[in-house]
This record gives C-alpha cells, sequence and structure tokens, in this order.
C-alpha cells in the first residue's frame, strides 16, 4: 500500500508540473470576456510574406598557403653573413643566408688543380697510346685518376653549395630567426618564406554535403581580421578520403590576394550557395519560441471588441534552414498572417495584446537622431 500511494503521488506531481506547457499549445483561447478585464500586453507584430531565399552552406576553415616553408641550412656552421630583411619579397633561388667557409675554398681550389693536371696527362697519355708507347693499362688508371678528382671537387662543391640557403620559391619571408656569428644545428629554422598569391582557402563539409561541391564551384570567404569584407574563392578540389572520426571531407579553394590581406593560419567562415533561390516564408528567430513541446509562436487574431485589440493564440510550426536573424518556417504558418515579433516572453495562449512596434529590437529609439 505505501508504494501504492506514492506512485500515485509521483503521477499527480508530474500532471502538475505538465499542466501548463500543455495548456499553452492546446488550451483554448481565453473568451473575450475573460481577456477583457486583463491588462493587454504590449508586442512588436510581424506580417508573414513569401521571399526569395536562397539556401547557403556555412563551413568553417583555414587559409594556407600555396606554397610555405621553414627555410633552415642542411649543414652546421657559423653564421657568416645574411642577405635578407624580415617581411622581405624575394624571388625564386635569392640567396638568403651564408654560413662560414673556412678552408672549404682552399679545398675545392686544390681538387680544381689536379683535375687540371690530370686532364693535362690524360692529354699526353692519349697520344702516347695513339702510337703504342704506352699501354692500356696505363691510359685507364691515368682516366680513373681524373675521374675520381673530378667526383672529389664536385663533391667539395656541392659541400659547400650546401652552406647556402636560398628561397626555392618566390614569395614573402617572415621574422629573421638567426643572427650573424651564431653556430646553427642542422635543421635549425632560419626564416618562413610563404606564397601569398594566390592563396587557399581549406574548410570542411559533411559526408552528406560533398556532393553539392563541385571544381569551380564560386564560395564567399570572411574572416574576422576584415569585418565586411567579402572574398570569393573557386573550389579546386576536394580530398580523396572522409575522416573516419569526423565524417567530415576538406574542401580546398583558391582566390587571388594581391594586397596579401589574407595569411595563412587565419580562421575562415566559408559560405557557399546551394541550389537554386526557392520562395519560402521566414520570420525573425526572435519570434520562435521554444518548449518541451516543440517551436511555436504566437499568432495574432484580431479583437471584434476593440479596435486596437488582439488575441495571442500559440501555435506549433516547424522551423528550417536559418541564417543570420532569419529563419524559414515549413509548416505551420501561412502567408498574411500576423505573429508577434518581440514581446512574447509574457505572453499566454489567449493573451490580450495591443501592438506597438516601437518596442521591436531593431526600432530606432525617440532620442536617436534623425539621419536627413
Amino acid at each position: 500500500m505505501t508504494r501504492l500511494r506514492v506512485l500515485i503521488l509521483f503521477l499527480v506531481l508530474g500532471a502538475l508540473a505538465a499542466y501548463p506547457g500543455w495548456r499553452a499549445l492546446h488550451g483554448t483561447a481565453v473568451p473575450h470576456a475573460e481577456a477583457s478585464a486583463e491588462v493587454p500586453q504590449t508586442v512588436a507584430d510581424f506580417v508573414v510574406t513569401p521571399e526569395r531565399w536562397q539556401s547557403t552552406l556555412k563551413a568553417f576553415g583555414q587559409v594556407r598557403a600555396v606554397q610555405g616553408a621553414d627555410l633552415s641550412s642542411q649543414v652546421a656552421g657559423i653564421v657568416d653573413e645574411i642577405d635578407f630583411q624580415s617581411g622581405q619579397e624575394v624571388k625564386a633561388g635569392a640567396v638568403l643566408l651564408r654560413l662560414r667557409l673556412y678552408d672549404d675554398t682552399a679545398k675545392l681550389a686544390q681538387l680544381n688543380a689536379l683535375v687540371a693536371l690530370w686532364t693535362a696527362n690524360m692529354a699526353r697519355d692519349q697520344k702516347q697510346f695513339d702510337v703504342q708507347a704506352i699501354s692500356r693499362a696505363t691510359l685507364d688508371l691515368d682516366l680513373a685518376n681524373l675521374r675520381n678528382y673530378q667526383a672529389q671537387a664536385q663533391a667539395q662543391a656541392q659541400a659547400m653549395d650546401e652552406k647556402i640557403v636560398r628561397a626555392p620559391f618566390a614569395g614573402k619571408l617572415g621574422i629573421r630567426q638567426v643572427d650573424l656569428g651564431q653556430y646553427l644545428p642542422p635543421g635549425t629554422a632560419v626564416t618562413s618564406l610563404q606564397a601569398l598569391d594566390p592563396i587557399y582557402v581549406d574548410f570542411n563539409v559533411s559526408q552528406q554535403q560533398i556532393g553539392e561541391i563541385v571544381p569551380g564551384h564560386v564560395v564567399q570567404v570572411a574572416v574576422d581580421t576584415w569585418p565586411g569584407r567579402v572574398f570569393e574563392a573557386t573550389v579546386q578540389a576536394s580530398d580523396s578520403r572522409i575522416d573516419p572520426q569526423s565524417r567530415m571531407v576538406t574542401v580546398r579553394a583558391s582566390l587571388p590576394n594581391k594586397d596579401h590581406a589574407l595569411l595563412p593560419g587565419m580562421f575562415a567562415i566559408v559560405h557557399l550557395d546551394l541550389g537554386r533561390p526557392a520562395t519560402v516564408l521566414a520570420i525573425p528567430q526572435a519570434a520562435i519560441s521554444f518548449n518541451p513541446y516543440g517551436n511555436f509562436v504566437y499568432v495574432l487574431t484580431k479583437r471584434p471588441d476593440r479596435k486596437d485589440g488582439y488575441v495571442a493564440t500559440s501555435r506549433v510550426v516547424v522551423t528550417g534552414e536559418a541564417r543570420d536573424s532569419r529563419v524559414v518556417v515549413t509548416s505551420g504558418l501561412q502567408a498574411g498572417e500576423l505573429v508577434v515579433g518581440a514581446g512574447q516572453l509574457k505572453l499566454r495562449n489567449g493573451a490580450s495584446v495591443v501592438i506597438d512596434n516601437t518596442v521591436r529590437p531593431d526600432a530606432p529609439s525617440p532620442a536617436d537622431p534623425v539621419n536627413e
């Protein structure tokens, strides 16, 4: 019996807690006689009208250089010469830094001298071999010595060249990370080099949306560094695989960047138009109210007993795509109906209201100056 009483008590309390929400959606409007006795609430209205709507895909991505690298020396050494400035524009192959050569130049000269000597010996021996004055073995030995010194000279020249850091491509240099006289271990970053025009924007879309994106599609790119400025990029390609963890695929778009307004690593917001514009019913997002039973709006109907009076009736709606401050209503409203756009937080189903659009959040304040 005790368990039964506790169960009945919980059922009664649950019914009492759920009643207000059920009444808000399914309750009947208060009779006009009762509504006339209460103080009308002031709200702003919005007329539901058809409008052209372009469905868009919003994605988040990152700006990436077409070519970018952190430049470093392949070998260790002392910085002997720095031939660039931070932020400088350079061409491909430009010399940026040289390490101290020590006796490398002398070694190369010594090897070049040996190459010249054995080249002369080889020429004399070839003449003697032609008249059969020396054996073929002697000629082959001279040729081997010549090729050996030629290879050593080439290796020495290559070792000296590795002490020079050059720009592998044209672009803009970053901040200089080294100083004259500094010892550089192999692989130590000297500076960064980024090719900034054109530039890439990589963004992620879900696997359901990848079919909407094809190469050549134009997308709009925005970054918070430049508020109000929109960059147009062209889709180049999408990744050949989908991330098994996020089920997202990376898409790459390219755009011109002559003024270098976009830099690698910037966070970007990408908007992509999907399909053709359609006629829809869209209302302000502020007009939508929420409760455990779903989304609803307050629809206004004229009161016959008051010239300026209306009755607010809650109605369940189904919403679709949202953008900025507006949302598409796919079910629940018809064109020409009047809905509450602001002030609905103080309403209940069947409440008496009057319309005053000066309470709309975007309405100008009476104290604001008038632009002429």
